[in-house]
């Protein structure tokens, strides 16, 4: 590996880690994760904004199941084609930064973590932002250095894609002021010309979203501020705890990585592979300059300032709001977390890279086949009711039973339930089977209001934990006119019993008024 690494090495490290974790994520789950399960039923339409979220990472599933259909493994496969994108831009930025190899070693370091690896198979909002996140950094580090218009308005069109896919992006935006206020950048009349580019494209970009708010009183935001709710000081603190415990447990694989490299380096020392020992290629274990000390105190600050600073302000926010932290929520603070490693590592490059490589692709099959044996094979033996067990085609198939016993010859399109049952039940019945999430209009805008009910449907809930019914879904399976509760075991035969509470909503004389022939447009009758 003497040549320096280019984008074809990349593409196919990046291809490997997408395969290897679909692959055996997709094998070892019948079902996905709750956040994979959200996205698949809010892909039914396209719309500007939704209850909880903004709308970009449910359109791009919503083209993903019109080209692939609603499989289980999907969700995977999108998680981490999103973990590779943002990998991407990582070794882009660091091709800016530094050489090919060590631009390659800080990518692959940071690929280990939890938020690129195993919570990258997570298709969510904090996983569908790595890209954007990542693709900010590297075009922020390009216009200040280049100060183009075009980089500026590249900016601005990124950031407003990842203020699209979650509003945490102004923490990353946060991090850039900043920096600008460190570095004296702020200072300079053509960096103040080109922030007004980019937040022209910016506000181009979000502006349908925007008035989608105004539209529905800010739902989405009522819905962040009540998550940061932490129910006092005391309650915040402990979570800001269990938040920084999270976060060194899911760095844990990058840190492990450096310390197998500095083990088998002091082991095996850095002679370049096909010279004697006696030559000059030869170097003791801290002969060598760290890496990092060839980059420029610019470019030090600046992964310092950036990188650091999302994590850093958050937990000062935190501390002084007394504000709810969750995990997952820090997803992209860490994307800069590589290029950290070449504090340490030092060294031949092509030797190190090497290395790096083998080290971190044994790290990634090692975290995939714990991962999807503990989730699949272990889940199921020990009869833990866990997601990736859920037994979505048993409960779908009862749901189409019961269906076509009360409502013959008339297909099943609606599920009244939550989205996690109710999702779990439409995906196994076909792809225009819709969940009518929680009876409400408001969380399933993909039925025009009033509409969800007219031709019929199946309500499903159970009276076990987060299934338990809306009172809208109770209130609709008392006076449905069919009725019963199945029993579903989970994981296996030892696993728990799900209990089905199914009923069946006949259609509407609306909906059979709308069918009749002389109902329908002249050129629409047989």
């Amino acid at each position: 590996m003497a040549r320096p690494p280019g984008a074809a090495l990349v593409l196919l490290c990046l291809l490997g880690m997408v395969t290897l974790w679909t692959v055996l994520c997709g094998i070892s789950h019948s079902a996905p994760d709750l956040d994979g399960m959200e996205e698949l039923v809010w892909a039914a339409s396209l719309e500007l904004g939704y209850t909880k979220h903004p709308p970009l990472p449910s359109w791009i599933m919503h083209f993903a199941t019109e080209l692939l259909g609603r499989p289980v493994w999907l969700p995977f496969l999108m998680g981490q084609l999103f973990s590779a994108l943002g990998l991407w831009f990582v070794w882009k930025l660091g091709r800016e930064l530094t050489t090919p190899h060590r631009a390659l070693m800080a990518t692959l370091l940071v690929s280990v973590t939890a938020y690129f690896a195993l919570r990258g198979t997570i298709y969510n909002h904090n996983t569908a932002q790595l890209w954007s996140i990542t693709a900010s950094i590297y075009w922020f580090y390009r216009a200040l250095r280049d100060q183009r218009t075009r980089d500026w308005v590249l900016l601005g069109i990124v950031g407003g894609l990842a203020m699209l896919t979650k509003y945490s992006a102004l923490i990353q935006f946060t991090a850039f002021f900043l920096y600008l206020l460190r570095s004296g950048a702020w200072r300079q009349r053509r960096v103040w010309i080109g922030i007004g580019w980019a937040a022209l494209a910016f506000a181009l970009v979000i502006s349908p979203h925007l008035w989608w708010l105004d539209q529905h009183d800010f739902e989405p935001l009522l819905y962040a501020d009540d998550s940061l709710q932490a129910g006092g000081r005391l309650a915040a603190l402990s979570d800001l705890l269990s938040f920084s415990l999270d976060q060194a447990g899911r760095l844990a694989p990058m840190i492990a990585v450096l310390g197998a490299w500095t083990l088998w380096r002091r082991r095996c020392a850095d002679r370049a592979p096909g010279h004697a020992a006696n030559d000059a290629s030869f170097a003791g274990p801290d002969a060598a300059p760290r890496y990092i000390r060839d980059f420029t105190a610019s470019d030090r600050q600046f992964l310092l300032w950036v990188g650091l600073a999302p994590f850093l302000s958050t937990v000062v926010i935190s501390v002084l709001l007394g504000s709810r932290l969750e995990a997952s929520w820090a997803s992209t603070f860490f994307v800069l977390f590589g290029f950290y490693g070449l504090w340490w590592l030092r060294g031949p490059e092509s030797v190190q890279l090497r290395r790096i490589l083998i080290l971190v692709a044994g790290l990634h099959l090692i975290m995939a086949l714990g991962y999807a044996a503990a989730r699949g094979p272990l889940a199921l033996s020990l009869g833990k009711a866990s997601r990736s067990t859920y037994p979505g085609p048993a409960l779908a198939a009862l749901a189409v039973q019961h269906w076509q016993q009360h409502q013959p010859g008339r297909p099943l399109r609606v599920i009244v339930s939550n989205t996690w049952l109710g999702g779990n039940i439409a995906v196994h019945i076909g792809p225009q089977t819709q969940v009518y999430i929680d009876a409400s209009d408001e969380q399933s805008p993909w039925f025009a209001p009033g509409t969800a009910l007219q031709c019929g449907a199946m309500i499903a809930y159970s009276a076990q934990g987060r299934a338990a019914p809306s009172p809208k879904v109770q209130a609709l399976y008392d006076a449905a006119p069919w009725k019963g509760i199945d029993e579903v075991r989970w994981s296996g035969s030892k696993g728990r019993v799900i209990d089905l509470h199914w009923a069946v909503l006949p259609a509407t004389p609306d909906c059979l008024r709308s069918q009749r022939p002389d109902a329908l447009p002249a050129e629409s009758r047989p």
